[in-house]
């Protein structure tokens, strides 16, 4: 009891603005053993942003219902702070403080009171005078409001909690090099068989704990390539791999052009894994890998019924505004690159003349379907094999409600490049694509590669590079 004294009277004052519960309610449910301190600006604000459908509105209707079951039957105390543990569940043991009095703090004549970032920073100025000997923070998303605490000599900092990951460099590629040393270390006890035209090899050893379930092995100079297909303990089983790089084993005419394509199509082309995420930067084949998957497995083998393909509909610049037609229609201009891949698998196919090409782009054409994000809520897919494009726009929640739409026999893709994000509020860190790269790593039906080369032409390869 008296170590948790202790580090309460430690604990820090975070002042939160309004941005933070509009990007995440339960943020006020993070803060651990530390105070939170709501500006009544910062309640303005959230009613002045409830209306409508969006993301964020609906952000700050959920903050105020949280926010009112924490204050509803104790208004005569409000001043003491409202205890966060029984709420949180015992993840945050502080106490969330409301302003209940006006605060008059005497800021530098260059900020206007009137404006309401400056309201909340005479506040967190005023509650720092109150309380010299505590650390008192401004929490917010929002970075000129920070700078502009900084300058005033306020503490001010980022809101972190929703990064996956604080350096993306360190994002799981689903790759791994073994080396000489690796097989020394762990290939004392090796053992290896043949079964059904593949080759597996059984190790043992302390490098085996930290490989993952469907991650690619591959050794520089040798013509090993492999993927983990279980790991228990220390020991590790590995399962070769078909070779996609080979003519024969062309799908839809797409062979594969480096090491990476051709570990992406041994998950795309295997039923047991329902989930996976490719990442890599524009001209490495992500969409027509994935395209030619896709149509094998729905119009060859017929696996799956149909092919289902979203995107987040953000423009890189000005909007073109409202676009009539159906569904299928507005999105059309968002599916330039579903057509330029089409274009190329259906070229693949020289003997069929134009008559023939022109029927199997037809056929093509009636399995592909292109759905709006918008109408995603409330269905399920059965069968179906769901391509999600730029998916490094999409927040980690939008891309729980498109993944959990998969219903039996649904294989999922998500691609994407998170340096290029369009999404005014989504950083590499915080994006729904490092999300689910993260959290679906080690699954035994979840795979993930990092694509690293561009496969497009010589002239984008060095306009990659050089600007």
């Amino acid at each position: 009891m008296a170590a948790r004294k202790s580090s309460r009277k430690e604990s820090k004052l975070f002042v939160l603005d309004t941005n933070v519960l509009m990007h995440d309610p339960t943020s006020i449910f993070r803060f651990e053993e530390h105070d939170l301190f709501l500006p009544m600006m910062t309640l303005e604000e959230l009613d002045n942003n409830k209306k409508g459908m969006t993301e964020v509105a609906r952000n700050a209707r959920q903050t105020s219902r949280f926010i009112e079951e924490l204050i509803a039957g104790r208004e005569l105390d409000l001043h003491e702070g409202v205890s966060l543990e029984q709420a949180s569940k015992g993840q945050a043991i502080g106490s969330l403080f409301l302003q209940t009095e006006a605060i008059t703090s005497v800021l530098p004549a260059q900020l206007p009171m009137g404006k309401a970032d400056n309201q909340i920073l005479g506040v967190l100025h005023h509650l720092q005078q109150m309380q010299p000997k505590r650390v008192v923070i401004l929490v917010s998303k929002d970075i000129n409001m920070r700078i502009k605490a900084r300058a005033m000599g306020l503490a001010a900092e980022d809101y972190f909690n929703d990064k996956v990951l604080e350096d993306t460099d360190l994002l799981y590629t689903g790759i791994r090099e073994i080396d000489l040393p690796f097989w020394e270390k762990n290939g004392k006890d090796m053992q290896s068989w043949q079964e059904g035209g593949k080759s597996y090899w059984r190790v043992k050893g302390p490098d085996c704990p930290d490989l993952y379930v469907n991650q690619m092995l591959y050794q520089e100079g040798e013509p090993f390539a492999a993927r983990v297909i279980s790991v228990e303990g220390k020991t590790a089983t590995f399962e070769s791999l078909k070779d996609y790089s080979h003519g024969k084993n062309a799908i839809w005419g797409v062979t594969a052009r480096n090491r990476e394509q051709n570990f992406a199509l041994n998950l795309l082309m295997n039923p047991d894994v329902d989930f996976i995420s490719l990442l890599g930067q524009a001209g490495t084949g992500k969409t027509l890998l994935t395209l030619a998957a896709s149509l094998a497995q729905t119009l060859e083998s017929k696996i799956y019924t149909e092919i289902i393909m979203t995107r987040v509909t953000v423009p890189v610049g000005e909007d073109i505004g409202f676009l009539p037609g159906t569904e299928e229609e507005k999105m059309a201009p968002w599916m330039g690159a579903l057509e330029d891949n089409l274009d190329v698998l259906n070229q693949s196919d020289a003997e069929a003349g134009d008559w023939g090409r022109a029927a199997t782009r037809d056929l093509i054409r009636s399995r592909i379907k292109v759905k709006s994000l918008n109408f995603m809520r409330g269905r399920t897919f059965l069968n179906k094999f769901l391509i999600i494009d730029e998916a490094q726009n999409l927040t980690p929640k939008q891309m729980k409600t498109l993944i959990t739409r998969a219903g039996p026999g649904t294989k999922v893709v998500c691609l994407g490049n998170i340096s290029q994000i369009d999404t005014p509020y989504l950083t590499e860190g915080s994006s729904g694509l490092t999300f689910v790269v993260d959290r679906f790593k080690g699954w035994v039906h979840g795979g993930h590669v990092t694509l690293q080369r561009g496969e497009r032409s010589r002239l984008a390869d060095h306009a990659a590079e050089v600007l």
